[in-house]
C-alpha cells in the first residue's frame, strides 16, 4: 500500500516534465520564425538592391558609354580624337531595331511603364530605356561607313536584315543572334575590308603612294572612304561588345 502514493508522485513529474518541454517548445517556436522572417526579408532586400543596382545605374551607364564610343574616331595623321556625329538614317535604323526588340518580346513596354508603379520608377525606367535607344543608334554609328558607295550597301543591308525580322516569328535568342550576325556583318566589311583598302601609307606622299598601290588609292577615291588609324577599330569592337552586354543583361520587364 505505501507504495502507491510514490507511483503517483513520480507519474505527476513525468507529466509535469513533459508539460514544461511542450511549453519550452511553444516559447522558442515564435522566435525561431522571427528569425526565419528576418531572414527572409533580408535576403529579399539584397535582391531588390542588386537588382535596382543592376537596372537604374549600371545599364544606363554602360549604355551611355557605348554611346559615347560608337562615336569615336582615330585619325590615321596623329591618332587625334575624332567625335563623328549619327547620321538621319542611324536614328531610323534604331528606331526600328527598338521596335523590333518591342515585337520579338525582348522588352515589353506595358511592363516597364505601368500604374503601378510609382512616378520615380516610371522615370528611372525611360531613362533606362533612352540610354539603350542611344546606344543602339551609336552602334549603326560606329559600323556604317561614313561616306559613299558602301554607306549605302551597308545600310541597304540593314534595313533588308531588320524588315525581314520584322515580319519573322522570333523568339528572344533568335532575335538576338540575328542582332549579333548583322552586327559583326558590318564591323567585318568597314572595320576589316575596307580599313585594309585605306590603309594609310607610313612614308611618302599620295604620289608616291599612287606608284607604289596605284589600285589601294584608286579604290579609295572611288567609294571616297576616310582613313582612320587602327585603334578606331578596336574601340568599336569593345563598343558593340558592351552593347550585346547590355542586351543580355536586360531583363524583359522592370517587376
Amino acid at each position: 500500500m505505501p507504495e502507491a502514493p510514490s507511483k503517483e508522485r513520480s507519474n505527476m513529474a513525468v507529466e509535469v516534465e513533459k508539460a514544461g518541454a511542450i511549453e519550452g517548445v511553444s516559447d522558442d517556436a515564435p522566435e525561431k520564425m522571427v528569425v526565419r522572417s528576418k531572414r527572409s526579408s533580408a535576403e529579399t532586400d539584397q535582391r531588390e538592391r542588386r537588382r535596382s543596382l543592376k537596372l537604374y545605374i549600371f545599364l544606363p551607364i554602360l549604355f551611355l558609354t557605348v554611346a559615347l564610343m560608337g562615336g569615336l574616331r582615330f585619325a590615321a595623321a596623329d591618332n587625334a580624337f575624332v567625335f563623328m556625329a549619327p547620321a538621319s538614317i542611324c536614328l531610323f535604323f534604331g528606331g526600328l531595331l527598338i521596335v523590333l526588340f518591342l515585337r520579338g518580346g525582348l522588352i515589353a513596354l506595358d511592363e516597364w511603364f505601368s500604374e503601378e508603379h510609382s512616378t520615380l520608377t516610371n522615370l528611372s525606367n525611360g531613362v533606362l530605356l533612352i540610354s539603350l535607344f542611344a546606344a543602339t543608334v551609336q552602334a549603326f554609328n560606329s559600323v556604317l561607313p561614313e561616306t559613299g558607295l558602301p554607306f549605302w550597301v551597308v545600310s541597304f543591308c540593314f534595313a533588308w536584315s531588320i524588315w525581314n525580322n520584322l515580319f519573322a516569328d522570333l523568339n528572344n535568342p533568335k532575335l538576338l543572334r540575328s542582332v549579333i550576325a548583322i552586327f559583326v556583318f558590318a564591323f567585318v566589311a568597314k572595320y576589316i575590308v575596307l580599313a585594309g583598302l585605306t590603309a594609310p601609307v607610313s612614308e611618302g606622299g599620295w604620289l608616291r603612294s599612287m606608284v607604289e598601290n596605284p589600285a589601294k588609292e584608286t579604290v579609295t577615291w572611288l567609294l571616297e572612304l576616310p582613313k582612320y588609324s587602327a585603334g578606331t577599330g578596336y574601340v568599336q569592337f569593345f563598343g558593340l561588345l558592351f552593347y550585346f552586354v547590355g542586351l543580355y543583361l536586360l531583363p524583359r520587364s522592370a517587376k
